[in-house]
């Protein structure tokens, strides 16, 4: 076996890869409202024929680019409208990025450096799970990941940079083309840092800065100019006020503390963020191309992390682009230990330690405390929360501590081989052990706890998904009415507003959900029928022959 992954490491990546981040994509409901939004604008891009617009509830969608939606709706379009071809871009992103880091790894260090980043990268907790989403990001971070890189190597060939600055160009092009102009700004701020901290810019030529600066817009601008052909410049504008309404204020909902993004980062890239923390000052003497990258990586890990730390709103994957950077840095470290033969520090022994023992402990507790929810309700003062807790959840399986002993098991192995001097196999029992339990952790507690959060709902508008009905969440927002509802671009064009479908002269019956301590807000209307309740949601209809009046408020 291992002459065969010698002699074919990048097919032995890309099956280890395939069977991480592809089986049971379709296992659980998408979760609102990211994957939700995202599945939903594909599968009306699908339904209306227009591929060129994004669009929610078949009205103009402003937000995101379409790039990661063409990949869902080619997904959708081979296996079908679901959860799984929602995910499936992201795996074979997974895929994708997996080999990506081995060739650079490989070219910076050797193998061994390309299977040490390979494995830091599958084997810290946000970096594996993102693949197993449904989100922009992953398609995104690796646009931007291989527009820097591939300018690296162009400023590393002053004579002949041309073909390097094409592909980068295209790969940050490719990156606005998914989420938006945000990666101009992440790539640019990384030249302008780079270049301060050298005191020297990395391109000399101006007819170089001309190309990469082309590339860079010759994707968005083809999107662009199409819709602004078809349908004048009404999008354009819309979507740029959106990004700079982004970056100023905060979504409802996703405020944050100033340090948000340090703490997701140093818990969530476990164990890779605490690796990675001696290379921030450790430099390579040996290998000046390594040690020049590293200056990049460090780079683009400040930009994105102080960029992202100023920007008012806080959602964990606006710094998920420090992934890439981290993981590098870890396995930069680790190749460095190896290659000196070197012990690890105490420290990082200790840090390692506690941090998976927090860990395995918290996944150890939860099967417990999900048999005994009533030692969380009361100090539970949200209604809703203690209501969702009402969920039929079944947490009786042995198999529930599973993720937790898989870890316990890594932390002997990691012990057991540092005492016998054995660093690398150390290191590599503690990433193995961190991948098998980011993947069993996902078996065993997503789909539990997706049954809290939002599978009433999900199953309320599923069940009247072939009705010819309206369907509307109010008082907070979500995307599963649309997608798991299946609206259909006819009715009303008012079937939007609430008001109209409270108190107007509706068309077809109105099926409106809402949260528990929302509820009397909409019992104050006496053409509501309240059908029932569930585990924090409350459902009403309305009949299209009723005519409502507004509630009396006084």
């Amino acid at each position: 076996m291992s002459d065969f992954i010698q002699r074919n490491p990048k097919l032995f990546i890309a099956a280890l890869a395939a069977l991480l981040f592809i089986p049971f994509l379709g296992g659980v409901h998408l979760f609102d409202w990211d994957e939700i939004n995202f599945a939903e604008i594909s599968r009306e891009m699908i339904a209306s024929g227009d591929y060129l617009r994004p669009q929610i509830g078949f009205q103009p969608f402003y937000e995101k680019p379409p790039l990661f939606i063409w990949m869902q709706a080619a997904a959708m379009q081979l296996f079908g409208v679901g959860e799984f071809a929602a995910r499936l871009p992201n795996a074979l992103c997974g895929i994708a990025t997996l080999l990506l880091l081995f060739r650079t790894g490989s070219k910076l260090g050797g193998r061994r450096m390309g299977w040490l980043w390979v494995a830091f990268y599958a084997g810290s907790i946000l970096p594996h799970l993102y693949f197993r989403s449904g989100i922009i990001d992953p398609w995104f971070n690796l646009f931007i990941f291989l527009g820097i890189y591939r300018f690296w190597e162009a400023a590393r060939e002053p004579q002949r940079p041309g073909r390097q600055l094409f592909i980068a160009g295209l790969s940050l092009g490719a990156a606005v083309l998914a989420k938006g102009p945000v990666a101009w700004l992440i790539a640019g701020l990384c030249i302008a840092a780079y270049s301060l901290w050298q005191g020297r810019l990395p391109l000399k030529r101006p007819g170089s800065w001309l190309l990469f600066a082309g590339a860079t817009l010759l994707l968005p601008l083809l999107w662009f100019g199409m819709v602004v052909l078809l349908d004048g410049p009404e999008f354009v504008v819309e979507f740029v006020r959106y990004q700079v309404r982004l970056l100023l204020t905060p979504d409802a909902g996703h405020r944050g503390f100033p340090g948000f993004h340090v703490v997701v980062l140093l818990l969530g890239c476990f164990p890779a963020s605490l690796f990675a923390l001696p290379a921030f000052r450790r430099k390579e003497k040996e290998n000046t191309a390594t040690e020049n990258f590293r200056k990049w990586m460090l780079v683009l890990f400040w930009v994105v992390l102080v960029l992202f730390s100023l920007v008012r709103t806080k959602i964990v994957h606006y710094s998920s682009l420090c992934y890439f950077p981290l993981t590098f840095l870890a396995a930069y470290y680790v190749h460095f230990l190896l290659r000196q033969k070197a012990a690890l520090p105490g420290w990082l022994r200790i840090g390692t330690v506690a941090m998976a023992l927090i860990y395995a402990s918290a996944t150890a507790l939860l099967p417990w405390l999900g048999q005994h929810p009533e030692l969380l309700l009361p100090h539970l003062k949200d209604p809703f929360a203690a209501a969702n807790l009402q969920a039929e959840v079944d947490w009786s399986s042995p198999l529930n501590y599973l993720p937790a002993t898989l870890l316990f098991l890594s932390l002997i192995s990691f012990f057991s081989s540092l005492r016998n001097g054995k660093t690398g196999p150390a290191i590599l029992g503690l990433l193995v052990g961190t991948a098998l339990f980011v993947q069993t952790g996902l078996y065993c507690f997503i789909g539990k706890i997706e049954a809290y959060s939002q599978r009433a709902a999900v199953e309320f508008c599923e069940s009247l998904a072939t009705q010819d009905v309206y369907i509307k969440a109010v008082g907070y927002k979500s995307y599963v009415p649309f997608f798991y509802g299946k609206a259909d671009p006819g009715g009303n064009p008012k079937r939007h507003d609430q008001n109209w479908l409270l108190t107007g002269p509706i068309d077809r019956d109105a099926w409106l959900l809402t949260k528990i301590h929302r509820a009397d807000e909409l019992r104050a209307f006496p053409e509501l029928e309240e059908m029932g309740s569930k585990n924090g949601f409350v459902f009403f209809r309305r009949k299209k022959e009723s005519t409502a009046k507004r509630p009396n408020s006084g």
